[in-house]
């Protein structure tokens, strides 16, 4: 009931912008109506008055939407981790190792089991040491020591590629869900490459796999307050604290689908990052529904019957996940997408509401998203809810090739696996100037967040280094 609520608010708030531009092209009719039949001198003040509400009006509209240079922020550059390949898990090893676990019984063996072969994920994955003994463990530093495997390596690669020194970042975003030390993990960071004391710091923990665009919404904010400013927002999951030991079948997917990875980002709001970035921010829309009790309880961390704790994902997911999603992309839709696709999506909903019969039952027509974006990363949560979103927005196999094959070579990376989406279609040399990607993150909560990016340069060469270096020319084109 709530999401139809929203739904109907952002469809009235659509219809009111139109009824505002219907409204204005009324009065010029009018005025020219009262001009051209009256004849008499008084009225060519209708016409002056009328060039001037013309000119009122849209000079408000477009101080009110266009956001002044020192507002513009870009995406300089980003990286990608590859894990050694001593962190590789096939999934038969993955499948023997769970084997010889005496924590887990028969049937949840073959769930895990079923969950690796069925899901589409391949046989690069990684895992971070401390789940590759017999048993794993999980003590306090097996998760400092796989932070450090993460963060370290991909800070580094991004350093090197923009030629920047960690002196010259002002601000530091850093979202892990569900490992939180003190010091923190940013403190960790800062220790490391000896940053400024002045430096921003923001440490997010518990947002899921959403949180890799929740960590651009922060440094959006503090590059919009402060001037000359960098940002680097790394994402990453730790895994090593986050084993599940025990037989609860809806807690034993993080086990078998969620994989090693992380990503650092380079934002900047200077002037001459204009001219050497890859991408300038267009849009970003966070959407929140944990008001609902079912969307709040649909993914949450906590114990089982046995007291061990995991994280439960109910089969409920899809659905809620589909209702954020939608109430995501209508806002966003009503930024972004051309007026004929506003009227489309406007025309039946109004033909859903007051038709009757089998016309009250027809579909809400779904807007055209690719007639203004041309690269599509999604949430790498598995096969079938990537295909469910590929569904619900009509892309054709193309152009969900990117997400899905991000999932088949690295699994699910949580927040950080948007970026080895893009990362995909970049070493493709898929992206070109002036190109829109259209990056959707779907976390616990249930939150959606989109963001969308203007590509400022062509993206060549990005296939001999990085993430997918050795193993781009084997994915389909």
């Amino acid at each position: 009931m709530e999401a139809s609520n929203l739904l109907k608010d952002q469809f009235l708030q659509t219809l009111f912008h139109h009824l505002n531009i219907l409204c204005l092209f009324t009065i010029i009719c009018i005025e020219f109506h009262l001009t051209f039949i009256f004849r008499l001198p008084i009225t060519h003040l209708f016409l002056v008055s009328l060039f001037l509400l013309v000119v009122l009006f849209f000079t408000f509209r477009y101080f009110s939407i266009l956001p002044s240079n020192s507002q513009a922020i870009y995406l300089v550059d980003f990286s990608c981790l590859k894990p050694p390949s001593s962190c590789r898990i096939p999934s038969s090893t993955f499948i023997e190792h769970v084997t010889m676990f005496k924590c887990f019984n028969q049937d949840s063996i073959s769930h895990m089991a079923k969950l690796v072969t069925s899901s589409g994920q391949g046989e690069e994955t990684y895992l971070p040491p401390a789940l590759l003994y017999i048993p794993p463990t999980n003590y306090f530093r097996d998760a400092i020591h796989e932070a450090e495997m993460l963060f370290f390596p991909v800070i580094d690669d991004l350093l090197s590629k923009t030629q920047i020194s960690p002196l010259d970042i002002d601000v530091l975003v850093l979202n892990c869900s569900s490992f939180s030390p003190a010091p923190s993990l940013t403190s960790i960071i800062v220790n490391k490459y000896s940053m400024r004391t002045d430096i921003k710091s923001f440490n997010i923990s518990g947002m899921g796999c959403s949180a890799g665009l929740i960590g651009i919404n922060v440094a959006q904010k503090v590059l919009k307050v402060h001037k000359n400013y960098n940002a680097i927002v790394i994402s990453a999951e730790i895994l090593s604290n986050n084993w599940y030991a025990g037989n609860d079948k809806s807690k034993l997917g993080l086990n078998s689908l969620f994989r090693m990875g992380c990503s650092a980002v380079l934002l900047s709001n200077k002037k001459e990052a204009k001219y050497t970035s890859k991408y300038k921010l267009s849009q970003l829309v966070r959407t929140q529904t944990a008001y609902n009790d079912k969307s709040y309880l649909t993914a949450t961390r906590e114990e089982d019957s046995e007291g061990i704790t995991g994280f439960t994902v109910n089969r409920t997911t899809l659905q809620v996940a589909g209702e954020t999603l939608r109430l995501n992309i209508t806002t966003l839709g009503t930024l972004i997408l051309p007026l004929k696709e506003k009227i489309y999506y406007s025309l039946s909903i109004l033909k859903k509401k007051f038709s009757r019969g089998k016309c009250s039952k027809s579909k809400v027509y779904m807007p055209d998203f690719t007639s203004v974006v041309q690269h599509f990363c999604t949430t790498t949560s598995g096969k079938t809810l990537v295909l469910e979103i590929g569904k619900g927005l009509n892309l054709s196999g193309r152009e969900m090739e990117a997400t899905l094959m991000t999932f088949q070579r690295f699994g699910n990376q949580s927040a950080s696996s948007l970026w080895y989406v893009l990362a995909y279609t970049e070493a493709k040399e898929r992206v070109k100037k002036g190109d829109k990607v259209w990056q959707i993150g779907i976390g616990s909560g249930i939150k959606c967040n989109s963001v969308v990016w203007e590509c400022l340069r062509p993206i060549v060469n990005e296939f001999k280094n990085g993430s997918w270096a050795d193993s781009i020319n084997n994915c389909s084109s």
